[in-house]
């Protein structure tokens, strides 16, 4: 039996797949957590094989947060489960070591084949993501700067679009105020703007935001 932990904010999706997997012969939902803080507390406790977290639960700030979480449970996979653009964030969550990304809009059956695939050791995502990768990876060095941000990047790039600003940031994600302010000039350059509202802008354009 694959033993699971899903960390979502919201109770209904907690419901949701709780009694979509509540006779599944080979699945099991043993930990629903609400909070970044728990998660932690469910790996120290009990045996999990896989653990389900959105991108935008509650007190996770960061990838890095879930690299963190991979090096110490090397055991547990993770799948982000998350309504966030699967072809922005997915390359960067898989480059962080994370084994699957699967959007809120699939059916709760490709959850489930994606947990059993990440349980045996194999990596998931969609053609269109895989395709993204393979365009990418041929690409010359400018073409891949315009295309492809790096995590801390598109973290930084949310914030931005969420009215935040650099010393909140840099609180958040525990950088300096001046790291912040670097990574925002590598945006406005690697997005070809000139002004925070044309970045925003160009941000939800894009569908990185």
């Amino acid at each position: 039996m694959i033993k699971v932990c899903l960390a979502d904010n919201y109770p209904v999706v907690h419901f949701g797949v709780k009694s979509y997997f509540k006779d599944h012969t080979n699945i099991s939902i043993v930990a629903n957590v609400g909070n970044f803080s728990m998660v932690k507390d469910v790996l120290n406790t009990k045996d999990i094989d896989v653990l389900i977290i959105d991108l935008d639960l509650e007190g996770l700030s960061s990838l890095f947060e879930l690299k963190a979480i991979i090096k110490n449970y090397p055991k547990t996979k993770i799948i982000i489960f998350s309504g966030q653009p699967e072809q922005i964030y997915a390359p960067n969550a898989i480059k962080a070591g994370i084994s699957g990304y699967v959007h809120k809009t699939a059916k709760l059956e490709t959850l489930g084949v994606a947990i059993t695939k990440v349980h045996l050791g194999q990596i998931i995502l969609n053609e269109a993501v895989k395709k993204n990768l393979a365009l990418i990876a041929k690409q010359n060095k400018s073409e891949r700067l315009y295309r492809k941000l790096s995590n801390r990047e598109i973290e930084v790039l949310r914030y931005l679009s969420g009215g935040k600003k650099n010393n909140e940031i840099s609180a958040i994600l525990g950088l300096n105020e001046k790291t912040i302010s670097t990574y925002k000039l590598r945006l406005l350059t690697k997005l070809n703007v000139t002004n925070l509202v044309d970045l925003v802008n160009k941000a939800k354009t894009l569908e990185i935001v």
